[in-house]
């Protein structure tokens, strides 16, 4: 069975690093506070096989949900701190592990330290026999996220040259060496910078019961990223993912080509595919990650010459408990089919769902749309062009793509 090296951490009844298995991981897309739905979803994702289900919990009343929950399921519980690291005592006590977002601590007490405020999710998690992860997410950092110095200032020379030398041209089929620095963005160095940080820290606390994860939309910055921290902390156990992966059968390959290449490599102890589908759908997640697994495991991996990145690219977000409007979905879908006229020419369209990874996600995209509760803002890279209904927004995304022939 496949198994990184790494150190064993404890989630509530399964280890993960060490040589056992690889945990696959989803999260529910019911609201929290529908107890009902909620708990019907974490035990069918536990049935399919997941080792580990996340909810959301973003308010006081998500929260008095979690603890009925935690009595109705058998699932080993994830939560996300999101904006508000204070909700970690709150959720603790009846959770697995806790999330928190590196790129997030600053919005709660801005005049507190991340730091001061790590400790206090540590201590936290000491109490309550929590589980940690440190979520990097490329599109969502801090400010000043992992110091001013980039990775490769703070990191000696000689394993750089080291690092280097064993990737040299491993994608050359493709074009170049992935590993180079030239071709990775500044925002991906930084999040690498990041995650190195914060689990220095975390360990500087003497607490080691926590993985990592270092995600992006884009599979050459998750591929290079993760590379380089299991180099660099190969004690650590990583949780992998390919953010915003989006529909089936796109979101699928390009989740494959991302997880095969870096399990094949020994690389990762838990894994989520991130597709863009409804909560009635969500074990479909978890069948892509069996897949994922015994394609590894019978050597039959696609590599990055499978993907191609040069032409029309849809990134969208996995439904969750936080989308506003269920028609997120259904809109997706229909950017996808409104655009096909598109395909060969080298563009991404970014489809948000919520307020957390919105804003920061469609940045980064040629166009993008992230949703409201009643409406959608679209955007081009960091401009705000306009709010419109969700009847109005295809129509007006399709003349804007005109633009782009």
């Amino acid at each position: 069975m496949i198994g990184s090296k790494t150190r064993e951490v404890v989630i509530g009844t399964v280890v993960i690093g060490g040589g056992h298995p690889v945990q696959l991981q989803s999260m529910v897309a019911t609201k929290t506070v529908d107890i009902v739905s909620t708990v019907e979803t974490c035990q069918r994702l536990t049935d399919s096989g997941a080792g580990i289900v996340r909810v959301a919990v973003d308010t006081q009343h998500d929260a008095e949900a979690l603890c009925e929950i935690r009595k109705r399921t058998t699932a080993n519980l994830s939560v996300d701190l999101q904006e508000n690291y204070r909700l970690a005592e709150v959720v603790a006590p009846y959770v697995d592990k806790i999330r928190y977002n590196p790129g997030h601590l600053h919005h709660a007490e801005p005049e507190i330290s991340w730091q001061k405020k790590v400790e206090r999710i540590v201590e936290v998690a000491r109490r309550y026999d929590c589980a940690l992860r440190i979520g990097v997410n490329c599109g969502s950092l801090a400010p000043l996220d992992g110091g001013n110095k980039l990775f490769s200032d703070a990191v000696p020379g000689d394993l750089l040259a080291n690092y280097s030398n064993r990737h040299a041209n491993s994608d050359s089929d493709i074009g170049g060496d992935i590993d180079s620095e030239s071709n990775i963005d500044s925002n991906v160095k930084k999040a690498l910078s990041s995650a190195l940080s914060h689990a220095n820290f975390m360990e500087s606390l003497d607490f080691r019961r926590f993985c990592v994860s270092i995600k992006s939309s884009d599979p050459l910055a998750v591929i290079w990223a993760n590379r380089r921290f299991a180099l660099l902390r190969g004690d650590i156990p990583l949780h992998l993912g390919l953010t915003e992966a989006g529909m089936p059968p796109e979101g699928v390959m390009k989740s494959r080509v991302v997880l095969e290449t870096l399990l094949s490599e020994g690389i990762g102890d838990t894994v989520r595919v991130s597709l863009t589908v409804p909560n009635d759908r969500k074990q479909e997640e978890i069948e892509v990650g069996q897949l994922i697994l015994s394609h590894v495991r019978e050597g039959r991996i696609l590599t990055l010459s499978d993907w191609l990145p040069d032409c029309f690219n849809i990134i969208s977000c996995p439904s969750c408990a936080r989308v506003e409007n269920e028609r997120f979905v259904a809109l997706a879908q229909q950017v996808r089919e409104a655009t096909r006229f598109m395909r060969d020419i080298p563009l991404t369209v970014a489809v948000m769902g919520c307020r957390v990874n919105g804003p920061g996600e469609t940045d980064h995209a040629d166009l993008g749309l992230w949703c409201g509760a009643k409406s959608v803002n679209l955007k081009r890279g960091t401009r705000l062009l306009g709010t419109f209904s969700y009847d109005e927004i295809v129509p007006r995304l399709l003349r804007e793509l005109e633009q782009f022939r």
